[in-house]
């Protein structure tokens, strides 16, 4: 959701160079999230994966990128999408070229991992916790880095996805129930996001390309063109995800077809708007006073 939040607002005000590097941060973080994923589709044995859980445990918050629950192993995977060429000094990860420090991700992975098996231990369970930083960008490349350190390279990413596969695991009701209780102990709620404060009047009102980004829109038939690539929509499909941003960006206000029409600002009736709400919402209250959700 906070990466959500910023690529529409993004879209509706000029964020400040520290907003936009945090946002460029959060794009590239999902999009190696995204890359493992596909990689982990080539997993044959059975096993439990959970992605982006925030857990609280003993009043301390930690977020796991992926959980990977196998028949005697739990692998927590924290994935890095750095592109750089980088050293490892003392607990530092330093840019070989500019010098810049980044954040050691294994650090927090640590802290995360002792954080989980206190919560196995909490349940009384006994699975063996393997905790690795995966750096999946074919950019990367780390110097220095101790062999004993739990980390995984590019060029060894395969090879930890064919070590999984010749792993036999076969798992039960026990590991059912366990993957059950971590997605229903999730925050689905970040606490921690780091979302730029903005208020209704300070954004750009209007419907934009789904694929360029554009505000030059117009109504053509049953579909919306984009002036600047010619992309094509469905004027419902437009609508309906300009309600979605609505909501998600101000959930204290009612979803109305007044509220929908001014937030989308475009060439389209009133009655364009109350037809799409009516279909694809439950309306709440009558005449003057519907909402809907």
């Amino acid at each position: 959701m906070e990466l959500v939040k910023m690529r529409y607002l993004n879209t509706r005000m000029a964020l400040t160079p520290k907003e936009r590097f945090n946002y460029q941060n959060l794009e590239k973080g999902y999009e190696g999230e995204v890359k493992f994923d596909n990689l982990a589709e080539n997993i044959q044995e059975e096993r439990y994966i959970l992605n982006d859980l925030l857990l609280e445990v003993n009043n301390s918050f930690f977020q796991i990128d992926t959980v990977m629950i196998s028949q005697a192993v739990i692998h927590l995977l924290d994935i890095k999408n750095y592109e750089d060429d980088c050293y490892i000094e003392g607990d530092e990860l330093r840019s070989v070229k500019t010098g810049r420090e980044y954040k050691n991700p294994v650090i927090s992975l640590n802290r995360s991992a002792n954080l989980f098996r206190q919560f196995l231990q909490n349940l009384k369970l006994n699975y063996l916790v393997e905790a690795s930083v995966i750096f999946i960008n074919s950019n990367f490349t780390l110097y220095q880095a101790p062999m004993n350190m739990p980390i995984i390279l590019p060029n060894q990413i395969n090879r930890f996805i064919n070590d999984l596969n010749k792993t036999p695991s076969t798992l039960n009701e026990g590991h059912r129930r366990l993957a059950q209780t971590l997605i229903s102990i999730h925050h689905t709620k970040n606490r921690f996001a780091v979302i730029p404060a903005y208020q209704y009047e300070q954004l750009q009102k209007g419907i934009y390309c789904k694929t360029c980004k554009s505000f030059m829109m117009s109504v053509k038939y049953y579909d919306f063109v984009c002036g600047n690539c010619g992309e094509l929509e469905r004027i419902e499909h437009a609508i309906l995800r300009n309600a979605k941003e609505f909501q998600l960006l101000f959930p204290e206000r009612k979803l109305t077809t007044q509220s929908l029409y001014e937030w989308c600002n475009v060439d389209l009736s009133k009655k364009t708007f109350r037809r799409v709400l009516k279909k694809n919402y439950t309306s709440v209250g009558k005449t003057l006073d519907t909402y809907y959700k």
